[in-house]
């Protein structure tokens, strides 16, 4: 029998970082993706733009809570993110005091943001992240050891650590765990959301199947330098973002 979810979406785009390398893409990625899931039926609010931690975890906090049992949840995430200590880490605008002492208290704990929405029991989780930008982190020891500059007192650039992820949640990486791909020179939009923003709104297709397309077109139009990643737990046989008629759920 058909059943419909609710669907809800979030999408985050920052760009003006206090410390790190800014990036050109993220606002009108964000802004498009945000307007390409309402356009697909998703409940969404405005694109939250250049966050800092206390707005973003303000704002994730709200989000998590609006979760009712059975929804579709998506979240969208363009901007820095980092491992450090095999977890993962979304960077707020205001990461001019971070490093790898306090991120715990000053960027959002990827893995602790996954375990509160999973305890909201939604239907399925799909989480794409668009952060796998260069990324430095300030390291105490050669903060001591060394000049304050961004190539003397930081971690050698790493993307994001893959997750393991529960039942009935999906993440979509840019680029394939521990790798780095940044943003491209004169396009609206990275490489990975550009591909998104082409095929999110298939109709009446398998997410793992969107994805699995977008992969290809980044692949091949980035000429294999850069590899999106797909990690998957997702226990129903088709899940659509975009269902024009009934069909499985």
């Amino acid at each position: 029998m058909f059943r419909s979810h609710r669907k809800l979406a979030l999408a985050i785009g920052i760009s003006d970082y206090e410390r790190n390398i800014r990036l050109p893409n993220t606002i009108n990625d964000a802004r498009d993706m945000s307007s390409k899931l309402g356009d697909i039926g998703f409940i969404i609010d405005e694109p939250k733009l250049n966050l800092t931690y206390e707005n973003m975890k303000d704002i994730l906090g709200k989000f998590t809570d609006s979760i009712r049992q059975g929804d579709m949840v998506l979240i969208y995430f363009a901007g820095h993110g980092t491992q450090w200590e095999d977890q993962n880490f979304l960077i707020p605008k205001d990461d001019g005091e971070i490093q790898d002492t306090n991120i715990h208290e000053q960027a959002v704990h990827l893995q602790k943001f996954l375990e509160n929405i999973d305890s909201r029991h939604p239907f399925a989780t799909i989480i794409l992240l668009d952060c796998c930008r260069t990324y430095y982190l300030r390291s105490e020891p050669l903060i001591k050891a060394t000049a304050r500059s961004l190539n003397s007192n930081t971690s050698n650039p790493i993307g994001l650590k893959e997750m393991i992820v529960k039942a009935g949640m999906l993440i979509a990486y840019a680029c394939a765990p521990g790798t780095i791909a940044n943003d491209v020179p004169n396009e609206r939009n990275g490489l990975f959301t550009k591909h998104l923003l082409e095929h999110i709104g298939t109709p009446n297709k398998d997410i793992r199947m969107v994805v699995a397309n977008v992969t290809n077109g980044v692949k091949a139009e980035s000429r294999w330098k850069q590899i999106p990643h797909l990690t998957t737990n997702l226990s129903a046989e088709n899940v659509y973002l975009f269902e024009l008629s009934p069909g499985k759920y």
